[in-house]
């Protein structure tokens, strides 16, 4: 019976939660594991989906942030994301995350990865790990879920988006993804193309590269902003260039990641 009231729950919030309380938002997410999944190796594949079932790698990515209406998951949300403060190069960025130990998304992207390479671990958490794994990879390819610690990633800038208000981490999240008027599907199909040069070269990079990258986006996405800033169509000209690179490349890191996994 509990367990029944509790799905009832989780579903009502699902129905009623507005889409901007998401990482990248379900759309982002779903356009991240669509292409994964068209670049996983035939053997990957097979696993992934023995794993999955029928849910596709699309459907399964939002579970993370679905499951924050349920207290119980509440340990999970350091997990989406990994802080840092302004004007690191990349050295004094890559020599942190080479001794990080916090709960963080680099943290839990690599100890989701050694925990998927065991066979022997049971069906439930082979499930939870790989849908944690496919979002939080999804997570930090959004420039500021590499953030500063003290506007925690852009939510505390305030900011108008065509004069409704949101702040800076809203509008990469969500915002500047919708105003596209894409389904997931119809967007994958205009974004996902790559050679296979292109994707050797991305999924030979280590994720302290893409946590690198990303936060070079960060600090010129904070350079670029004031809050109460009034951002619509020039920002979204400027911007949706890198937020579809970015797209792009977690979908292409992630089936590289799978492929290593489950290879």
């Amino acid at each position: 019976m509990k367990h029944y009231v509790r799905t009832l729950l989780l579903l009502a919030v699902f129905f009623y939660l507005p889409f901007s309380g998401f990482a990248w938002g379900s759309l982002g997410h779903r356009i991240v594991g669509q292409i994964a999944e068209s670049y996983l190796s035939k053997k990957a594949k097979r696993e992934v989906f023995r794993i999955l079932g029928t849910e596709s790698m699309a459907i399964t990515s939002t579970w993370p942030d679905f499951i924050k209406a349920d207290s119980v998951y509440n340990y999970l949300s350091p997990w989406h994301y990994i802080n840092f403060r302004s004007g690191l190069n990349e050295s004094q960025l890559k020599d942190y995350l080479a001794t990080d130990t916090a709960v963080d998304a680099y943290v839990k992207i690599n100890w989701l990865t050694a925990q998927l390479k065991n066979r022997d671990l049971e069906q439930d958490k082979k499930l939870m790990y790989l849908r944690l794994l496919i979002h939080i990879v999804g997570d930090v390819h959004q420039p500021l879920h590499t953030g500063r610690p003290e506007d925690r990633g852009g939510n505390g800038i305030r900011l108008s988006w065509f004069n409704n208000p949101y702040n800076l981490h809203q509008v990469w999240d969500d915002r500047l993804i919708e105003l596209q008027d894409l389904s997931y599907t119809e967007y994958v199909a205009a974004i996902n193309h790559t050679t296979k040069e292109q994707r050797e070269l991305w999924q030979s990079e280590p994720v302290s590269q893409w946590i690198w990258n990303s936060y070079q986006l960060a600090e010129k996405i904070y350079a670029d902003v004031k809050p109460e800033d009034k951002l619509g169509y020039p920002y979204n000209y400027k911007y949706i260039g890198i937020v579809n690179q970015q797209l792009l490349k977690g979908g292409v890191h992630l089936a590289g990641l799978l492929n290593e996994i489950f290879g």
